[in-house]
Parts: structure tokens; C-alpha cells; sequence
């Protein structure tokens, strides 16, 4: 029913919880199969795709030309996307199988899109305000995060044009095309990694990046700046 599609580049370790909780998903037969959509690993991330019965595909130039590929390649009617090291909630395979159904009892299967909850997987007072302002952010924006995952019916994927060769905010591109209105928001949370590093200015970019996107600015066009 499902194929899932996971980007990576040297993620062996961030790798592991993530295809760890997609077990559930596959023991009852929601996921069906699941490719690695490697941008050139040089460490073990091959190896970790291989022993999980992961298909692995290797290929250079741009994630979203690398991820369209994939998708439009996929054998499941419905993708998700899973950004390595995102962990999901317990029983989320349950909801997921339920709103699927719902979708398709209704024939609205091509026209509506989900995302999980974002939460950071951790404990504290700052964790929990950086998903507050997380939350904040998405508000302001209309735009969920990556790490939250995209689940889409391949037919309606097809029908948006698929990602873009964009040098960056690919998802973003992606997700305006689906449109705020047609993206469901489910209870199961997608848990993101904490303490992860970021190379120089790139919490200034990111910033910059996200007050653009406040401003309404397609995301296209804030790709460019950053290409």
C-alpha cells in the first residue's frame, strides 16, 4: 500500500531508527516496500539499507530530481516521504491505514495530502520550546517541516508535477503546490532528532529562508537566492 522514500547521504546511523519504525508498518502490511534514495554516501549507508531489505538507488545532481525519479518509480498507490533520523509515534501505521481508507471511501484520494505532528525526540524545557516555535513557524508559513514526513497518493503526486529540480526548498515548493487547505494533520507525531549540528551561517539562512516564506515569497524563488 505504502512506499516509502528516504533521501540520504552519509546517514548510516540517523538511518537505523528510522527504518526501526517503519517494522510495525511492514509486519501488517501497510508499507510496502521501501527505497533509500542515496546522493553519494562514502560510509556504511548502503550496507545499513541492504541488511533492513531496503531497494537502494544511488544517483547524483539534485534531491528533488533524485526523489521525483524514485517516486514516479515506486510500485505502492501511495508515497511517503521520511527524512532519516525522524523516528514515528507508536501505532502510527493504525492512523495512517485508517485516513487512507477514509480517503479512498471518499474518492478524494488524489486530491489530499498528510503530514505528521512534528516533535523533537527529547526531553526538557528547550526542546519543548523549539517544537512550540516550531509550530509557530508553520503557522505563520502554511508550511509543515520536512521532518514531518509528506503522504501522498502517487496519482495526485503525478498530477502536481512531482518535485522540481530546485537547488534547495524543494519540499517547500512541493507542499505549497498541494495547497495549506488539502494537507491533513494527523495525531501521530514524526520525531525528529535533537543536537544536531549545522555547518556555518546556516541557522542565519535558515532563518532568512523561513522569514521569506512569511512573506509570501514562492518557494522557487527563495531556492534561487540559496542556489
Amino acid at each position: 500500500m505504502l512506499s516509502v522514500l528516504i533521501p540520504t547521504c552519509n546517514h548510516e546511523r540517523a538511518l537505523v531508527p528510522t527504518l526501526s519504525t517503519l517494522v510495525p508498518g511492514a509486519a501488517d502490511g501497510l508499507v510496502r516496500d521501501v527505497t533509500i534514495v542515496d546522493g553519494g554516501s562514502t560510509d556504511a549507508t548502503p550496507e545499513v539499507a541492504d541488511l533492513a531489505g531496503c531497494h537502494f538507488v544511488r544517483g547524483g545532481g539534485l534531491r528533488g530530481d533524485r526523489l521525483d525519479e524514485a517516486a514516479r518509480a515506486a510500485k505502492g498507490p501511495w508515497l511517503l516521504f521520511l527524512e532519516p533520523g525522524v523516528a514515528l509515534d507508536e501505532g502510527w501505521q493504525r492512523e495512517v491505514r485508517s485516513l487512507l481508507d477514509a480517503l479512498e471511501r471518499q474518492g478524494s484520494a488524489d486530491r489530499r495530502a498528510a503530514v505528521f505532528r512534528y516533535g523533537l525526540d527529547g526531553f526538557g524545557g528547550k526542546v519543548r520550546l523549539a517544537e512550540m516555535l516550531a509550530d509557530v513557524a508553520g503557522l505563520l508559513t502554511g508550511l509543515p517541516r520536512t521532518e514531518q514526513g509528506l503522504l501522498i497518493h502517487k496519482r495526485f503526486y503525478e498530477k502536481l508535477g512531482g518535485y522540481r529540480p530546485l537547488p534547495a526548498m524543494e519540499d517547500a515548493d512541493l507542499i505549497r503546490r498541494i495547497g495549506r487547505r488539502r494537507i491533513v494533520a494527523l495525531r501521530a507525531r514524526a520525531l525528529a532528532p535533537t543536537g544536531q549540528p549545522t555547518g556555518a551561517g546556516g541557522g542565519a539562512r535558515a532563518a532568512l529562508r523561513a522569514g521569506l516564506l512569511m512573506l509570501r515569497v514562492p518557494p522557487h524563488l527563495v531556492a534561487r537566492l540559496y542556489g
